[in-house]
């Protein structure tokens, strides 16, 4: 199935890319332009841009890292955290509600891919449509934490229950290569914003503060589809119960992106953007890769991936006492969530493993000012657009023709060979007959 979905929703994607704002559109300062000059006038204003740390600086936090993370958790504590990451998120949910953090007004700015262009006056777009995708998508729905859309209530069906949700979903996929799939056509199912012809998803939404800004911009956009998810259901709660929600445009559910075995309420393949913002962090490092390579499933041909995270050095980093680091750049905070600083390098590489194309990847330095207490702090992040290649399924098809020539030029390699072999055969056949009949004194013919 996956083979046969991702032909059929690349072949229009090749034909026709839906507009969005590239990277190349972006200014040349991306990160904000306030610049300190006159290092006298550091307290005139709360944060300054594009801050250039001086070697005294770096050599200062190296060693501050050093101290804090001389002193391991017990393996144990680190099992538990794990184990109850999404009890801990919970918590802190109950307790701070959407008060926490502020609404993410700059992501547009950082982030202009989230906004589709033209799709008002490009009717073409409309082609790539998802009304009548063809799909047997029934695994799907097995658990999805969605509820469904009310003009489309009547079109799910319900799916058996399975305690393994991936494995029915593997097993039912295969079967579309055996004859029976291949002589009737494919049901026709719906999922949640599958009328949308552009579809972003969230991993990681908290109470929102992603999800609002993105839909109050977009309120006026039918071809827009938001998916938000967390693995803390108290704050996918918080999101379903704000006032700005709306089922028609956004679909929340509680998702563990770091367990494979959950299905995500769409097929793969279907999304043009993904916002991984400040998320990645708070997972165990030795299962970040896995995540990054599911996700990138889920992007269509030439769909963005779009980071932001905290960079190694940031001020939160340097603030850890001893004994809360549980692995290199990895620290525990007081209410047991996680936090990992990153680098431009491993950034890179992990993306790039996953099958993505880099198109940004900076490290944000500010400089963070508490203009009352007089106090200066670092903040640095990595910033990241990672794009699936365009032409994946053109890059397939010329692979399965070089295979194909492969074994058409080893077929008649073979054949040649068998035939060498047989009049080789015939002339020591020729050559002992020929002896045979010196040895009666006959004439050979």
């Amino acid at each position: 199935m996956n083979v046969i979905w991702r032909n059929y929703i690349s072949c229009p994607r090749i034909r026709k890319v839906p507009h969005r704002y590239q990277s190349g559109c972006h200014p040349v300062a991306p990160l904000g332009s306030r610049i300190l000059t006159d290092r006298t006038k550091v307290f005139e204003h709360n944060m300054w841009d594009h801050m250039q740390w001086s070697k005294e600086e770096e050599e200062e936090a190296r060693k501050k890292v050093e101290e804090n993370s001389a002193v391991r958790v017990h393996l144990e504590e680190q099992v538990k955290y794990e184990c109850e990451a999404s009890k801990y998120w919970d918590t802190f949910y109950k307790i701070h509600k959407n008060k926490f953090f502020k609404d993410r007004n700059w992501l547009l700015r950082e982030f202009p891919e989230i906004l589709p262009v033209g799709q008002k006056t490009e009717e073409k777009v409309k082609e790539l449509s998802w009304n009548h995708v063809k799909i047997n998508a029934e695994s799907f729905f097995s658990k999805m934490h969605c509820p469904t859309m009310p003009e489309e209530k009547n079109h799910y069906k319900e799916s058996s229950g399975s305690s393994d949700g991936q494995s029915k979903a593997g097993s039912d996929f295969s079967k579309l290569d055996s004859e029976e799939y291949r002589e009737r056509p494919l049901k026709t199912e719906l999922f949640p914003g599958s009328n949308a012809t552009f579809r972003i998803l969230e991993v990681g939404c908290g109470a929102g503060n992603s999800v609002f800004p993105i839909l109050n911009t977009l309120q006026n956009v039918p071809e827009f589809f938001l998916y938000c998810c967390d693995f803390a259901s108290g704050a996918v709660e918080l999101v379903k119960s704000h006032a700005s929600y709306r089922a028609a445009q956004c679909c929340a559910f509680v998702h563990d992106v770091c367990d494979h075995s959950l299905p995500y309420p769409f097929p793969d393949g279907t999304l043009d953007v993904i916002l991984l913002v400040f998320v990645l962090s708070s997972i165990h490092p030795d299962r970040m890769q896995s995540v990054i390579n599911r996700l990138s499933k889920l992007l269509k041909p030439g769909g963005m991936l779009l980071f932001r995270d905290y960079g190694r050095y940031d001020k939160t980093q340097l603030r850890f006492k001893r004994g809360h680091c549980l692995s290199e750049n990895f620290y525990v905070r007081g209410d047991g969530t996680r936090a990992y600083f990153f680098t431009k390098g491993e950034v890179h590489n992990m993306f790039c493993k996953a099958g993505l194309d880099e198109k940004q990847n900076l490290v944000d330095r500010r400089l963070q000012v508490n203009r009352k207490k007089k106090v200066k702090m670092h903040r640095v992040w990595v910033q990241g657009k990672f794009q699936k290649p365009l032409h994946l399924t053109q890059k397939s098809s010329n692979l399965r023709a070089q295979s194909k020539s492969i074994i058409i030029y080893m077929g008649l390699r073979a054949q040649n060979f068998t035939c060498q072999a047989r009049l080789l055969a015939v002339s020591w056949e020729e050559k002992a007959g020929y002896r045979l009949c010196l040895s009666h004194g006959l004439q050979a013919d």
